[in-house]
């Protein structure tokens, strides 16, 4: 189990460890110095930002390890007492970058399977963090969520939305059978057949839909989002975090929490085999050819 008595392992290069930084440091930390994820603080609140608007917040090995990297480095530090995690450009985080494996695929670098297992991997010991973290993680979506992003969302303690945001299953448009833990979160959540209906179905929610079915905690007005996150995380810092981090515990142990680390790894066996499967070739050739999918059945 990943404990959070030390920061030994992001002081090898003689830098400063996380309780030694300036409460208001805003610079990138050398561990985690990857252009798709930015880390700032602010007092007590540190923010995670992933910003590669570009490929929609989708996230290659280099982007996944650095979030990672950035997740630990906070849960880790004694003096940051809330997580903020966010993305740019009106996305959260739409999961791993399919162009990016496809092409290490393509160039007969690995297989799909091995691609996903690597990036996604790298998710799920995020979320495992975030839960075992003793202080509070807030996810905060403003704007499209789909695919992996929503499983990192729901890995989160507390979800807050903007209006606009939407939350999109979306992994079977290209035959992968989800991770990032949205099978085990989704049916605790919203029920065994909304869950169902949500997966098999793709159905998009707005944020709305999403609160009414308690798959997000909070919504808030565009205009009044970052006020309203800002305020959440400072109401959140300046509390008993000690006590927080002890009713998260129980209530994680509540839903199964001993389960959840073992259902991770068998969404990750699955969705690997799944990706080396004729039907997820077909799917992401025809995503990238914007065509519909000839699904055969097969894996």
């Amino acid at each position: 189990m990943t404990t959070y008595e030390t920061n030994e392992s992001f002081t090898g290069n003689g830098k400063p460890g996380p309780s030694q930084l300036p409460l208001h440091s805003s610079a990138l930390l050398p561990s985690v110095a990857a252009p798709q994820v930015r880390i700032a603080r602010d007092g007590a609140v540190g923010t995670i930002t992933i910003d590669r608007r570009e490929r929609f917040n989708a996230l290659d090995l280099e982007g996944a390890t650095a979030l990672y990297q950035a997740g630990l480095w906070y849960a880790q530090d004694p003096t940051i007492r809330v997580i903020v995690l966010r993305g740019t450009g009106a996305v959260f985080c739409s999961g791993a970058d399919l162009k990016y494996i496809r092409a290490q695929v393509e160039a007969g670098k690995q297989s799909y399977g091995t691609g996903f297992r690597q990036v996604v991997g790298y998710f799920h010991d995020l979320i495992r963090t975030f839960h075992r973290a003793p202080k509070p993680v807030i996810a905060a979506v403003d704007g499209m969520v789909a695919a992996g992003g929503i499983g990192i969302a729901l890995g989160c303690d507390l979800v807050i939305a903007s209006a606009r945001s939407t939350f999109e299953y979306a992994y079977f448009k290209t035959a992968l059978t989800g991770a990032e833990g949205t099978t085990f979160f989704l049916p605790r959540l919203v029920g065994l057949q909304r869950a169902m209906s949500l997966a098999l179905l793709n159905q998009r929610l707005s944020a709305q839909q999403a609160w009414q079915m308690g798959l997000i905690g909070a919504v808030y007005a565009d205009e009044k989002f970052d006020e309203a996150v800002a305020h959440t995380a400072r109401q959140l810092a300046a509390g008993p975090t000690a006590s927080y981090a002890t009713a998260k515990r129980l209530m994680r142990e509540a839903i199964e929490e001993a389960r959840f680390s073992d259902h991770l790894a068998h969404e990750l066996d699955a969705l690997s085999r799944a990706a080396d499967g004729q039907d997820v070739k077909e799917g992401i050739a025809a995503f990238f050819a914007k065509r519909s999918p000839q699904f055969l059945g097969k894996e």
